[in-house]
C-alpha cells in the first residue's frame, strides 16, 4: 500500500485548519469580533490540529507515524469538538436560567489559573452566551463544531483505510 495518500490527507488536513484559522483571525482583526475564553480554546485545539497535519504532511510519516500523527490530530478535533459543544449549549440555555453574574474574561486571565479559568469558562461566561455573527443562520461555535466533526470524520477514514488495509494485506517480514 502508498502511503502518498495519507500524506495527502494530511496536507488537506492542514490547509483546511490553516483557512479555518486565518478565517478566525479575520473575524477577530477585520471583522472586530471579540472571542471568548471558549472560542480561544477552540483556536487553540485549531492551531496544533493544523501544525500536527503540517508536519505530518511535510514528514511523510510510514505507518506507525501515521497512528501517531492521526492520533494527535484526532485528539485535537475531539477536544475541539467538545468545547464547540459546550458553547453550543451554553447558547441554546433560556435566557431566565443563565446564571446572574459571569466573571470576565480580563478577570479570569488576571486572577485565576489556566485550569480555574477553563473550568469556569465551561461553566459558561456571558461573552460565550453571546452571538453576535451568523452564516447561514449557524452560530461560529457551531460552524466550529461542523468543522471539528468534518475533520474528525477525515481522521476516521484514514484509520480505518490503514487498519483494513493491514487486516487484509498483512505485512510480510
Amino acid at each position: 500500500m502508498s502511503l502518498a495518500p495519507s500524506r495527502s490527507l494530511f496536507l488537506l488536513a492542514f490547509m483546511a485548519g490553516a483557512l479555518t484559522l486565518g478565517a478566525s483571525f479575520y473575524l477577530e482583526y477585520g471583522a472586530l469580533l471579540r472571542p471568548c475564553f471558549l472560542c480561544l480554546v477552540q483556536r487553540v485545539f485549531l492551531a496544533i490540529f493544523t501544525l500536527i497535519n503540517l508536519a505530518a504532511a511535510v514528514h511523510g510519516p510510514t505507518r506507525h507515524g501515521i497512528y501517531l500523527y492521526g492520533g494527535a490530530s484526532m485528539g485535537c478535533t475531539l477536544l475541539g469538538a467538545i468545547t464547540a459543544l459546550r458553547q453550543v449549549l451554553l447558547q441554546n440555555i433560556p435566557e431566565d436560567q443563565l446564571p446572574n453574574c459571569w466573571p470576565s474574561l480580563q478577570h479570569m486571565i488576571a486572577d485565576l489559573s489556566f485550569l480555574e479559568a477553563l473550568k469556569r469558562a465551561f461553566q459558561g461566561g456571558f461573552d460565550c452566551v453571546e452571538i453576535n455573527w451568523t452564516l447561514f443562520d449557524l452560530s461560529l461555535p457551531e460552524w466550529s463544531l461542523l468543522f471539528f466533526i468534518g475533520m474528525l470524520t477525515l481522521g476516521a477514514a484514514q484509520f480505518s483505510r490503514l487498519v483494513f488495509s493491514q487486516r487484509f494485506h498483512p505485512v510480510k517480514h
